[in-house]
């Protein structure tokens, strides 16, 4: 029994059980990550009728995303899992869209394509066969008109499903294979930086 939590793009809470999403609620908003992450934990937890103590991990999706957004889900997720002695499973967020799309009957290579803002884009490749979907490259940080792979069908994903995340990440974790990324995957170099040293007046 899995809660996931992905705020890569927009909030999204799931509670995942097998193959199953018992329930699921998100929201596109991307400015209000904080205001709404608890609320949507709580409602989440009541609509699958389930109390966190049945609960048996937690899944972070750790991006690619905006720092700020991106922050606030795996803080979420760390202090949950934490608070609950569960164990913290990381996932890549482009993981939750291929599986969505491997789900529908896609096959092929695909590339998914999300909003990092500031006119640039993430982007992860895919070979979606029948056994699923498999990762190929990223995920990675460009501009619009930078991006690789241009014969792989463009999958622009504006929202990141939490079941569908938590469904994916429970297929590896449950073979017990390592994550691949154990640390948010923001990409761009932080707008803040250390100062140097101070000039010498002469």
């Amino acid at each position: 029994m899995l809660l996931a939590l992905d705020t890569s793009a927009g909030t999204s809470v799931a509670v995942v059980s097998g193959d199953l999403v018992l329930a699921e609620r998100s929201t596109e908003d991307t400015m209000r990550h904080a205001e709404v992450i608890g609320e949507l934990i709580a409602d989440t937890l009541a609509d699958a009728a389930i109390d966190a103590s049945a609960l048996t991990a937690v899944v972070a999706g750790m991006g690619p995303g905006p720092f700020t957004g991106l922050r606030v889900g795996i803080a979420a997720a760390r202090g949950f899992a934490w608070a609950r002695s569960l164990p913290l499973v990381p996932a890549v967020s482009h993981d939750a869209v291929a599986f969505e799309e491997w789900e529908s009957g896609a096959r092929g290579s695909v590339l998914v394509v999300t909003d990092a803002r500031r006119r640039e884009v993430y982007w992860s490749s895919y070979d979606i066969a029948d056994a699923g979907p498999v990762r190929t490259d990223g995920p990675a940080l460009c501009k619009p008109d930078e991006l690789p792979y241009p014969e792989f069908t463009r999958i622009d994903a504006t929202q990141v499903s939490a079941g569908a995340l938590g469904r994916s990440a429970r297929r590896w974790f449950e073979r017990g294979d390592e994550p691949e990324f154990t640390e948010p995957l923001y990409l761009r170099s932080p707008d803040v930086t250390m100062p140097g040293p101070r000039k010498r007046v002469s």
